[in-house]
Parts: structure tokens; C-alpha cells; sequence
């Protein structure tokens, strides 16, 4: 159950970015708004080594692995929206599947990052936390490039009360 709970968090930030960037004009995906700041294609490019790193042979391996290159995820180059969207999916088809085949037997495991030991469950919900950072600079960050006027991805400014009587975004990812 805590396992789904993990799954389930995971699919609402996946949507949540990809909700925001589909707002993005393709030229805008790899602009950078302040100096030493980061774009939308930098912070895929991050979440998708981190899920890669993190979740390939998750129980068995230090999540850091030797092939990521961190510090190239964070090198400003200009790559397409089908080079973002890959690099999108890659990282989260790791953890979808990693995490889909655990269950909550395996919480108390230990599996290592960067050699550092960590239970399974604070190493989810460490990733967890990690990503939703990313994905909420993402969204952030679209919302400023967007071209169009925003749709709103959560509940609209000053519509918590009608919101509130029909709670659609509550529902789980499925």
C-alpha cells in the first residue's frame, strides 16, 4: 500500500510536468531566465539522470552510478522538444518500473546513494521531495514562456470554493 502510495506521487508529478511544458513554445524550452539559472531542457535533462541513476537496479546498485555525468545535465545546449520528451520519458519509465515491481516488504531494505546507506523508504521519499522541486520549477518557469494563457495545471487563483465542491485533481493518476 505505501509502495501504490510511492507509484501514485511519482504519475502526479510526471503529469504535472508534462502538463506545464506542453505550454512551452519549443524555442522557450531551453531558455535561461536568470544568470546561472537553469531551463526547462536542463531540468528534464537533471530528473531524467537522477530517475536513471537512482532506479536502474535499484535494490542492488548505488543509486549514483559512474556512467551519470551530473554536471553535463546542467550544461546549456539547445535540444528539441522530441529530445526532451525522450529524455522525459526514459527517466520516468525507470522508475515506474523499478518502483512498480517493489512492495512494501521491501521499505526496510537498505540500498546505498552516493555509498550512503538508506532505507528503501527514505530513499523514495528523498526522490520524491527531489523531484517535486524540479518538476514545481518546471512548472514555474512554463508558466512564464508560456505563449498562450495559462492553463492552470492546479487550482485556479481565486477558485478554491468552486474547486472545492467538485475536488477533480484529488483523484489518484490512473
Amino acid at each position: 500500500m505505501v509502495i501504490k502510495d510511492f507509484v501514485d506521487e511519482y504519475a502526479r508529478y510526471r503529469q504535472i510536468g508534462e502538463r506545464a511544458m506542453a505550454q512551452v513554445p519549443d524555442d522557450a524550452l531551453n531558455q535561461v531566465m536568470a544568470p546561472d539559472g537553469n531551463s526547462i531542457a536542463m531540468l528534464v535533462h537533471h530528473i531524467s539522470g537522477n530517475l536513471i541513476s537512482r532506479f536502474t537496479d535499484f535494490l542492488h546498485a548505488d543509486g549514483e552510478k559512474p556512467s551519470r555525468n551530473r554536471d553535463s545535465e546542467f550544461e546549456e545546449r539547445v535540444f528539441s522538444r522530441g529530445e526532451i520528451e525522450a529524455m522525459w520519458s526514459a527517466g520516468w519509465e525507470v522508475v515506474e518500473h523499478e518502483v512498480g515491481i517493489l512492495t512494501d516488504a521491501d521499505l526496510p531494505s537498505t540500498v546505498r546513494i552516493r555509498g550512503q546507506p538508506l532505507t528503501v523508504h527514505q530513499a523514495l521519499s528523498r526522490s520524491v521531495a527531489h523531484t517535486a522541486y524540479h518538476v514545481g520549477q518546471i512548472v514555474l518557469l512554463s508558466r512564464m514562456l508560456a505563449s498562450d494563457e495559462w492553463r492552470w495545471i492546479s487550482i485556479p487563483k481565486g477558485k478554491s470554493e468552486e474547486y472545492n465542491r467538485n475536488p477533480t485533481r484529488e483523484k489518484r493518476p490512473g
